[in-house]
């Protein structure tokens, strides 16, 4: 049942997984590919870890209605999905603002 959390937020996590797929457009090399759809992969394979501790918690909570589980669920893998994508938008953004520098501070007689 608390599969039902992740179908109503797949189409979301497609969205906001797509804008940070596209955006920026440059550069767009193997490395920021791999980064990208490693970033990807762990929001959502965190986001499915999250839903289903968020269930079990609600599950556990005795004096909760039944729909707290779903509620719980949706949140935590909300939580957990938007949370992946924060600190990798961070970590891309000073990773590819380095890149820059050190291509801007190589000579074109360097460059291999």
């Amino acid at each position: 049942m608390a599969w039902l959390s992740l179908l109503l937020f797949l189409p979301w996590f497609l969205l906001l997984g797509t804008l940070y797929w596209l955006f920026p457009r440059q550069p767009r090399d193997a490395a920021r590919r791999l980064f990208d759809g490693a970033a990807l992969l762990l929001a959502f394979v965190l986001s499915i870890l999250a839903m289903l501790w968020g269930h079990h918690i609600g599950v556990v909570q005795s004096d909760a209605g039944p729909i707290w589980r779903q509620v719980l669920a949706v949140l935590y893998a909300y939580g957990a999905f938007l949370a992946v994508m924060t600190v990798a938008i961070l970590l891309r953004g000073s990773w590819l603002a380095q890149r820059a520098t050190k291509a801007a501070s190589k000579s074109p007689g360097q460059r291999a």
